[in-house]
Parts: structure tokens; C-alpha cells; sequence
């Protein structure tokens, strides 16, 4: 991307309706209540040709620097300095406001570009807003309407005039675009049951996720060494999924900040629902999900829950017990963790827990190896020769049971896919065969192949036989 745009403005003038006009998808989290975003997001934005990166922030509003919405206006101060460009966005159909002419003020001290947008242009009676906004002499307003993508050519050529032709259009080199081809090398005599190996250096997809007020955003924080993300006493602060990128030990690590999720039948707000639907959203696009649990009171009934929708999703999932500095007796309550995540964990037999202080930063590259191992055996591959020496092992130490005087006989093993593991098993009578012996299955493989924590799917598919349907002869 060739420069940066930061969207500011007063609480619902249309910021986060802008930002997902512009990124082209519905990223953001849009609602008629005055302060839905609270984290700065920033998002790859196509506008007419022109392609930057945007930043959505927090309405700006004057208020004390320990409260919540102090702390949000010192993250949307941050987006600020951070881009080339701002948008300062008002509203042309209720006018400005006091706190309009706060911002325009501030804005003009930093002394960077801005861009003035005059927003819901397309309403009655917006006419007298629209040329309001003169007034407050940061140059001539751009009308727009995010809502139904009015204006968009004219806010293209505002941001242009602004930034200049050479940081908007940088010059394309096309010995760059040639030289970043990648050739696929020949696949003659490669060999299907071969295991690839882990690959450690592609990026890696992490979820944070728990409870509200577990420290996911705190920990986050630690991680990147700064204030990136708001934080606070205060629960459930966090409402979008917010990304962000940094580097451990040479890979980078792509990091979802998700808004804590609470039991289903005390969701009843729709920001709240839109909220959880958002982290359900990073759940499924990421590759591993740390689950954080408040040491102090763990192993609630929503820890559960939601580790159990973890792994029905097919995630590699991490234990993390936040707050480790304010448990005294270490010893005694890491075996009690110890055995409780056994007994309550059963489907996520061998999961790795980890304790950790996201306040101080203990015991983070612990919980860091640990996503880095999970993931290696999520993506982990078996050759079928192997599979099939196991399974035949697996029949005679355990055979099949036998339904109606007829035995099941298992006859060949494959696996299908990687992240889960997923195995397919063609036997006899399939449909008979009970779960019992499929728990027995899958807790071999976890204990001959290494596969611990991960969910692992058997599908079992039945030989078709050739003589079904027909008459027998007499």
C-alpha cells in the first residue's frame, strides 16, 4: 500500500459505514447506537483505482484520560499520528456540533493532511449542513453517501489532491512483478504417501477468545510490547475482531482480538450478538484458538462451551490460564488445573494448558511453542502405508464387534485431509459400526501418531457390492 488514511470524526457520523464501503466488505461492526468501535481497524481500501490502507477509529469525544471513552479517543490520537492522511467525516443532515469544531482544531495542530467529508449528504435537508461545513475551514467538504456509495468518485479525487499524484499513483515496476512469479517445480516422481514437512516460515492465523474479562486484550498488548488494543476494568470493552501482525522468532503471527463471549441466553442486545457472531467469524478463519481462562475462576461453564465450539469447528485449540500472578499456591492449583482439564476435557484429550500473566508477560513464549507445536500436528500428514499397518494392528489387539452374527471387517485406510486430520476407512456394514469403536480409533491415533489436542474426524465408507438389488438364481 502506498499511504495510510485514518476516519475520524464525532460518535455516528458513519465512520465504520465508510470504512466498510471502502474496504468492500462488511468488516466493521455498524449500528444506530452512538460508539460502536472502540479499537482503531485498520483494512486494505480499493477507491476508484486507488489502493492505501484505512484505519477505522473511535468517535472522538472530550472526556477524562482514565475513562473508557478517554482511553478511546488516546487510540483514535494514535490512528492519527500513524496515517498520512485523515478523513475527517461529519454529519451534513443533523450539522455540526460543538465537538466538530474541537476536532477540526486538533486536526489542523497536527498538522498532516485532511479531508474533509460532509456524510449523509443524500438526506433531506442536508443542504444547510453541507455548507456548514465551511465553517470549519479545513477547506471545501466532499459530499458523500456511505450508506449507498454516492460521491465515492469525488472522494477519490479529494484524497489525491491531498496526498499528490506521486504517493497516490507510485510508479509500477515491472521488473518487481516479474521477478515475484512463482515457478512451480516439477511434480514428476513425487511420491503421494510421502509426509511433507511442517512448513514454519507461512504465517500463522491465531483467535484469541474467552470469557469477557479475561485478559485477551491485555495479553495481545504484551505480545506487541504496546498499547495497540484498548483495555481496561471494565467488561466486554472489545466489540470488533480486531487483527493485528507482528513477528516471534522469525514467523509472523497474524493475531485476532475477539469480544468476549458470554453464556447465549444472556446475549439479548443486538451489539452484543453482533459482537459474538464477529468472534465466531475469527474463530473459523483463524488456525489455531487460544481459549483464555481467568485462572482465578476457571473452568466455568462457558469455558467449556466455548472449547467444545472450538474443537466441533476444527480448530487447534491452546489452553491459556491468564492472571498466574495473583494465584499464590502455584503448585496445588496447577494440579488441580491439571486434572480438571482431564476430566472436563475429554474430546481434547491431551491439550496443552498453559499458565500465563498477560499483565506481566509470564510464561508467553511458552504459550507461544505451544501454539507453534499445536498447529505442526494439525497440519500433520500420515503416509497410508503407515495408516493401514496401524489399522490392521488396531483389529487384531481389538477386533471389530460383530452386529447380528456378522463381523465388520475394516479394510483400507486413508487420510483425506489435513487441519483436522481427517481418515477415511472403507469397511463392511459401516452404518453398524458403533461410536464406541470410533472413540477406540481415534485415541490410538492420538497415542501411536503424536496427536494430541487436535480434533481428528474418521469417515467410514462402505464397498459397493456389485450383486445388491439382483435376483438370486434357483
Amino acid at each position: 500500500m502506498s499511504f495510510t488514511v485514518a476516519i475520524v470524526g464525532r460518535p455516528n457520523v458513519g465512520k465504520s459505514t465508510l470504512f466498510n464501503r471502502l474496504v468492500g466488505k462488511k468488516l466493521a461492526l455498524v449500528d444506530d447506537t452512538p460508539g460502536v468501535t472502540r479499537d482503531r481497524r485498520p483494512g486494505d481500501a480499493r477507491l476508484m483505482g486507488l489502493t492505501f490502507t484505512i484505519i477505522d477509529t473511535a468517535g472522538l469525544e472530550e472526556a477524562d484520560a482514565e475513562s473508557l471513552q478517554g482511553r478511546m479517543r488516546a487510540q483514535t490520537e494514535a490512528a492519527i499520528d500513524e496515517a498520512d492522511l485523515s478523513l475527517f467525516v461529519v454529519d451534513a443532515k443533523s450539522g455540526l456540533t460543538p465537538v466538530d469544531t474541537d476536532l477540526a482544531e486538533m486536526l489542523r495542530r497536527r498538522g498532516k493532511p485532511v479531508v474533509l467529508v460532509a456524510n449523509k449528504s443524500e438526506a433531506r435537508g442536508s443542504d444547510s449542513g453541507f455548507y456548514d461545513a465551511y465553517a470549519l475551514g479545513l477547506g471545501e467538504p466532499t459530499p458523500i453517501s456511505a450508506e449507498h456509495g454516492e460521491g465515492m468518485l469525488d472522494l477519490r479525487d479529494a484524497i489525491v489532491a491531498a496526498i499528490g499524484e506521486d504517493r497516490a499513483y507510485p510508479a509500477a515496476k515491472e521488473d518487481a512483478a516479474v521477478t515475484d512469479v512463482d515457478i512451480p517445480q516439477s511434480e514428476e516422481g513425487s511420491d503421494e504417501d510421502e509426509e511433507p514437512a511442517y512448513d514454519d516460515t507461512k504465517p500463522l492465523r491465531v483467535a484469541i477468545v474467552g470469557r469477557p474479562n479475561a485478559g485477551k486484550s491485555t495479553l495481545i498488548n504484551r505480545f506487541l510490547g504496546e498499547d495497540r488494543l484498548l483495555t481496561g476494568p471494565e467488561a466486554g470493552i472489545t466489540r470488533d475482531s480486531i487483527s493485528v501482525e507482528w513477528d516471534w522468532r522469525g514467523r509472523t503471527i497474524k493475531m485476532f482480538d475477539t469480544a468476549g463471549m458470554r453464556r447465549k441466553a444472556r446475549v439479548i442486545e443486538k451489539l452484543e450478538k453482533l459482537s459474538v457472531a464477529d468472534a465466531l467469524r475469527a474463530i473459523r478463519f483463524a488456525e489455531t484458538v487460544v481459549i483464555v481462562f481467568d485462572a482465578t475462576i476457571p473452568f466455568e461453564k462457558q469455558d467449556l462451551q466455548i472449547v467444545d465450539l472450538v474443537l466441533r469447528e476444527g480448530r487447534a485449540a491452546v489452553l491459556a490460564f491468564n492472571k498466574w500472578d495473583m494465584i499464590e499456591d502455584r503448585q496445588a492449583v496447577l494440579a488441580d488445573l491439571r486434572e480438571k482439564t482431564d476430566r472436563l476435557l475429554p474430546q481434547a484429550r491431551g491439550i496443552r494448558a498453559v499458565p500465563i500473566s498477560g499483565q506481566t508477560g509470564w510464561g508467553l513464549d511458552k504459550l507461544m511453542q505451544s501454539i507453534i507445536d499445536t498447529d505442526r500436528i494439525w497440519n500433520k500428514r500420515i503416509s497410508t502405508a503407515k495408516l493401514n499397518r496401524w489399522l490392521e494392528t488396531q483389529q487384531i489387539q481389538h477386533p471389530p464387534p460383530a452386529v447380528s452374527g456378522r463381523r465388520i471387517k475394516l479394510k483400507y485406510m486413508t487420510q483425506v485431509k489435513a487441519r483436522p486430520p481427517a481418515f477415511m476407512i472403507s469397511c463392511t456394514r459401516s452404518d453398524a459400526l458403533p461410536e464406541s469403536y470410533t472413540r477406540y480409533l481415534i485415541n490410538g491415533l492420538r497415542a501411536d501418531f503424536d496427536m494430541p489436542s487436535v480434533p481428528i474426524r474418521i469417515h467410514f465408507r462402505s464397498a459397493e457390492n456389485p450383486f445388491e438389488g439382483k435376483k438370486r438364481r434357483t
